[in-house]
């Protein structure tokens, strides 16, 4: 959920101030998520106090400090206002996710996404998440459709252990959780599924064979890749070579735009049928 920051700190900077601002920001369950420009670090400790008292929903502000890193694309954070802590429960879509914002890779802006998946998946489904992080597309397509069984697979052990508390705190009964690295996970399932979801936007494409060894006859793909709005095109040609490689044919149904990550750069989401 955004709000807007300028709102509540139109009376405690200057106006000049306020042109640096970083106007939007993020709340994940009770903790807000600010980016504080170079130019308003001696502000920092105000900006976040006005949230805390603008919002009485917030219990905690914290700032990003540098990019997504590592293999698990985690983010770190400085507390800058409220408690001191950095779990929190976040609810979507008739679900509630317990994470640590610092230790897992989570990210509130993808909900719509995750509802839209849910939509499509047909009563009786088997499905495969990959990189499934703290269960959230598990969860919601456990809520929200009427699969016969969802299956995640995640890497980052301190995600892996959030998820099966989330199973738990949902009261999910459908939904299997493997900790491990995909490439080894999936060989040892020994198995197919109807539908085969990878948000995973960065890097993804490398993981496109194993997925496509995992996806049934007529089964659906959900690939997600980082792309510029003018290079869309490339999300079906990585996919085509990882057909071609693989032996399988495949029928685009859907390209579909889900979150920025930059100017001019897109979180795309690339529906298709695998023959």
């Amino acid at each position: 959920m955004k709000y807007t920051l300028k709102a509540a700190l139109k009376e405690r900077l200057t106006t000049k101030e306020l042109a640096k601002l970083v106007k939007g920001f993020d709340i994940v369950g009770d903790i807000a998520i600010i980016e504080i420009r170079d130019a308003l670090l001696k502000k920092e400790k105000i900006i976040a106090q006005a949230l805390l008292q603008k919002h009485k929903n917030i219990k905690v502000v914290c700032k990003k400090q540098g990019g997504h890193k590592g293999e698990f694309r985690l983010q770190n954070y400085k507390i800058l206002a409220g408690e001191r802590r950095k779990t929190t429960i976040y609810r979507e879509n008739g679900i509630s996710l317990e994470l640590h914002i610092q230790k897992t890779y989570f990210s509130p802006r993808l909900s719509n996404d995750r509802l839209r998946i849910a939509k499509l998946v047909n009563p009786g489904e088997s499905v495969l998440v990959m990189f499934s992080g703290i269960a959230p597309y598990c969860c919601v397509i456990a809520k929200n459709s009427k699969a016969r069984e969802i299956v995640g697979i995640e890497k980052n052990p301190a995600a892996h252990a959030f998820a099966l508390r989330n199973i738990q705190l949902n009261k999910l009964k459908n939904v299997r959780l493997y900790c491990g690295d995909v490439r080894a996970v999936i060989p040892k399932l020994k198995r197919k599924f109807d539908r085969v979801c990878m948000p995973l936007p960065k890097g993804g494409e490398s993981f496109l064979g194993v997925a496509l060894k995992a996806t049934k006859k007529n089964g659906t793909l959900h690939f997600y890749d980082f792309l510029h709005e003018e290079e869309f095109y490339k999300a079906e040609a990585k996919l085509a070579a990882a057909c071609k490689q693989a032996k399988r044919k495949y029928k685009i149904l859907k390209l579909v735009r889900c979150g920025q990550q930059r100017p001019w750069v897109f979180r795309v989401r690339l529906d298709a049928r695998i023959v």
